[in-house]
């Protein structure tokens, strides 16, 4: 699967616009607009994106073109606890993982934002917090 910025054999290159968009909404604003990327994929029933979701939604993410064990790898790629699916706590620490110009600028801000997220959503705060931990000690 092709990281963010990098193109793949299938030509579909992934842009790189988290920094653009914490810029222009502000911290609530991203997080906000994150929410709404996870609830556009999510199951309805489950309230979580799964493979079968994931790929039912592809075509919104303009992904149609992506074949099922390139979407079976972005599923494992975010699911953190092995559960199989990514919840909104997985999904948001994703999108902040793999945005690379953003993870260099923004370890401050990123505590700051998934501080107000854990206050904001009621989160589990050990979750994200050992999350959190794992990715300082990634940066030193």
């Amino acid at each position: 699967m092709a990281r963010i910025g990098e193109k793949e054999e299938t030509g579909v290159v992934f842009e790189d616009y988290l920094p653009i968009m914490a810029e222009n909404l502000g911290e609530e604003g991203l997080i906000h607009e994150m929410c709404n990327g996870f609830r556009l994929v999510a199951d309805a029933e489950t309230g979580v994106i799964t493979f079968h979701s994931l790929k039912k939604n592809a075509a919104v993410l303009g992904m149609e073109s992506m074949n099922d064990e390139e979407l079976q790898a972005m599923i494992e790629e975010g699911d953190l606890d092995g559960d199989g699916a990514v919840d909104v706590n997985e999904f948001c620490v994703l999108m902040i993982r793999l945005s690379p110009s953003f993870m260099a600028e923004a370890e401050k801000w990123l505590e700051k934002a998934a501080m107000d997220m854990i206050h904001t959503f009621d989160f589990d705060t050990s979750v994200l917090r050992a999350l959190l931990q794992g990715w300082k000690k990634g940066l030193a």
